[in-house]
């Protein structure tokens, strides 16, 4: 594994955990942008999945790794007491890992199509 692709295991790494803490933790120390709450979720895990594929340039296996993992993290904030879960987030949060993961797939696709 080359330098920078560790780094970048790092980075996504910790945006990974970044975004499980805002998730699961306690809704008083979350840092908001300021945007709607369904904006600043897409943006989490749209930024996620593109780090993701950058670290992985097989798209649509990361989000065949992401989808179930930002939907789970929806999903379990049942089992937290000052959160519940929203289906609404759930799907935001999908879409955005979808988008990215197509997104990048196809920036994959004209690059090896330009290459030749």
């Amino acid at each position: 594994m080359t330098r920078a692709r560790r780094w970048l295991v790092v980075l996504l790494v910790l945006f990974g955990a970044g975004l499980t803490y805002a998730a699961l933790g306690p809704a008083d120390f979350q840092v908001r942008l300021g945007l709607h709450w369904l904006v600043e979720h897409f943006l989490g895990f749209f930024g996620l999945t593109l780090l993701a594929c950058v670290a992985y340039p097989r798209p649509m296996r990361v989000a065949a790794v992401l989808l179930p993992i930002a939907v789970g993290l929806e999903a379990a904030q049942v089992l937290t007491p000052d959160r519940k879960p929203d289906l609404a987030t759930a799907l935001v949060a999908a879409a955005a890992v979808a988008s990215a993961a197509l997104l990048a797939d196809a920036f994959l696709c004209w690059r090896r199509r330009g290459a030749t």
